[in-house]
């Protein structure tokens, strides 16, 4: 079981990092207290097994969007830290999806993932809301992403 979140955890790693239309590279925002890094890709990109594990739906039509929030200790190292994070993803005639995310805890890593329908070649926009501090305003985060099916 353990294996399989790890999994999850690397599989997300590699969706950012795959050259492809169908994924963005990973995008982050740091201001020297926290660090949150965060990407959106097709479902298709993760495995039957670790989608069951996870309680994850994989389709050629459902995106995931991945986020973890890194707190920067004093001596320069990054703690996984929890975060409230919500968010929606919104087509060009501003039809939005509320997204809800599961929080994972692997332990040494910490990842919320959130998920949405798209059809073929939808440019969407991203709008995510991520409050590592509660008694912190929240850091807002906007971007665009095209998607295609799988």
């Amino acid at each position: 079981m353990r294996h399989l979140k790890r999994t999850l955890g690397h599989l997300l790693a590699l969706a950012a990092l795959t050259a492809s239309p169908l994924a963005a590279a990973e995008q982050s925002i740091a201001d020297g207290q926290y660090e949150i890094h965060y990407n959106a890709f097709n479902s298709s990109f993760i495995t039957p097994e670790v989608a069951r594990q996870n309680d994850l739906v994989r389709s050629k039509y459902r995106a995931l969007i991945n986020v973890s929030v890194l707190k920067i200790q004093d001596d320069g190292s990054k703690q996984p830290t929890t975060a409230i994070v919500s968010g929606q993803a919104a087509n060009l005639l501003n039809q939005a999806q509320q997204l809800e995310f599961k929080k994972i805890d692997e332990g040494d890593a910490l990842y919320y993932i959130g998920s949405f329908r798209f059809t073929e070649d939808e440019q969407l926009k991203i709008t995510l809301s991520v409050q590592p501090d509660p008694n912190q305003p929240a850091y807002d985060i906007e971007f665009d992403q095209r998607f295609y099916v799988d």
